[in-house]
């Protein structure tokens, strides 16, 4: 008559009629008060209504205590013991309710009112992990399901072997589980949960993702090389997933369909190409720690490059090999190789090199910089002029006498002739240049008479006028 809505009136029925013990008329209250979800998939347990009912049900439900343990029952549990037992209420060794008519009850209101996620979370809760993987893959539940209804409570509660176990049981290849463990992976790698993710890496044998973890663990939080030095157990096992990976790929070559569409795939050729840069890693980290155990090592720098950054990154290591050893020469042959393997910009690593010899002021070991870089086999022929002409720019921190015994050590008068106006020694520019063919000559000396005049330098200027 007041037209107000009749459903809190058939829910408050309802659970008084499941109080008594009435489940059958509870279940006919409920019809008319409950309803389904729109989206069986939504991430919740459904409604408010249906969350009372079940929590209702389950705290009707009392574990039975094995008969061994009965003595030490307090006088209230044998009670609930004895009532949940007349109502023939018994749970099954492992957790699960058997033959119980309010277990059943549950699913019953669960499946017609509640969401995929209440449903599997309602399995989790009495240790039935293989009836809620069976119910998400038979109703194909979205990934945030299982990360939501099963993932996060088994690691939570440590049962992962048990869900990987049972995951196995119902899948030995693991196909269908696919899509719900790259999300359980993409899901550890946003909590920065890495432990985790390997142990899970490890059991989908995902190798080539197993040792982009592996490369994590060796390179995080590492402040110095001698850190590195400790983690090289992480460069071994990266290779040892590297190649049971390649293994595996052989393996497989000769059957007409890959298996293990998830897992991360790789040519045969890339494979081998990551083990090479993790035996070279290896060297790199072996000698570098050598050296800061030594104390030779002077670069601070506040990241610490490796090899499995970018060219940038590697770059940087073989700057880093050459300048913290006893002698460039000592660290040559290995940023040699870095420089081969990756194909790097070599004369601008020599470069770089070079402006921090000249920093450090070891100006005789540029030259051994330029004899390494002459006897490497694969120099152009300008690239020891080049090398000295890219440190100029700082020569006015160069003493004049190793300023000329670099500039001497240039192989093209051209470009000594470019080193000595870059350095503003315009008589020594003048003596190179005259000694030139007769045409050229006259071009560059009538060049150094202009910066001459512009500069002021008479003496220089009245030189250049009289030779011409």
């Amino acid at each position: 008559k007041s037209g107000l809505d009749p459903g809190g009136a058939w829910h408050a029925w309802g659970m008084a009629c499941l109080k008594a013990g009435n489940l059958s008329s509870a279940r006919e209250k409920f019809n008319r008060c409950l309803k389904p979800p729109m989206d069986l998939n939504q991430l919740n347990h459904g409604s408010r209504l249906v969350q009372d009912v079940i929590q209702y049900l389950e705290s009707t439900v009392k574990p039975i205590l094995i008969a061994d343990d009965d003595y030490f029952a307090t006088l209230r549990e044998l009670e609930a013991t004895l009532r949940t037992r007349s109502l023939s209420l018994e749970m099954m060794c492992e957790g699960k309710i058997q033959h119980n008519s309010y277990y059943q009850e549950c699913l019953f209101y669960l499946h017609s009112y509640g969401t995929n996620l209440a449903i599997i979370s309602f399995y989790m809760r009495h240790d039935c992990m293989r009836e809620a993987l069976l119910h998400l893959l038979n109703k194909e539940s979205p990934s945030e399901v299982f990360i939501e209804g099963i993932f996060i409570p088994s690691y939570e509660s440590g049962k992962l072997h048990m869900l990987e176990n049972l995951l196995e049981t119902i899948d030995p290849g693991l196909e269908s589980w696919g899509v719900y463990l790259i999300a359980a992976c993409k899901y550890l790698q946003r909590k920065n949960y890495y432990h985790i993710l390997y142990e899970l890496q490890q059991f989908m044998k995902d190798h080539v993702r197993a040792a982009m973890t592996c490369i994590r663990f060796f390179t995080h939080g590492a402040k110095s090389y001698t850190e590195l030095g400790g983690k090289q157990t992480w460069l071994l096992k990266i290779k040892d997933h590297l190649k049971v990976y390649l293994q595996e790929v052989s393996r497989n070559s000769g059957r007409k369909k890959m298996a293990f569409t998830f897992r991360k795939k790789m040519s045969a050729t890339d494979v081998s190409r990551h083990i090479n840069t993790v035996d070279l890693q290896m060297e790199v980290t072996k000698f570098l720690h050598r050296c800061e155990s030594s104390g030779t090592s002077q670069m601070t720098g506040s990241s610490l490059p490796t090899l499995f950054g970018n060219n940038n990154m590697k770059m940087d290591v073989a700057c880093k090999v050459m300048l913290e050893g006893k002698n460039i020469e000592e660290g040559f042959g290995i940023a040699f190789r870095v420089l081969q393997d990756f194909q790097l910009e070599a004369t601008e690593v020599y470069s770089k090199v070079a402006k921090q010899l000249v920093k450090q002021q070891k100006y005789s070991e540029i030259r051994q910089l330029l004899k390494c870089v002459n006897e490497s086999g694969v120099a152009a022929k300008n690239d020891g002029d080049n090398i000295i002409l890219n440190c100029l720019n700082e020569c006015k921190s160069i003493p004049a006498e190793d300023l000329d015994n670099l500039i001497q050590d240039m192989d093209s008068d051209e470009n000594k002739i470019q080193a000595y106006v870059m350095c503003n020694k315009l008589r020594s520019a003048y003596l190179v240049s005259v000694r030139q063919e007769k045409t050229r000559a006259v071009q560059l000396v009538q060049h150094v008479r202009q910066l001459a005049e512009s500069s002021r330098d008479d003496v220089v200027k009245a030189i250049c006028t009289q030779w011409l």
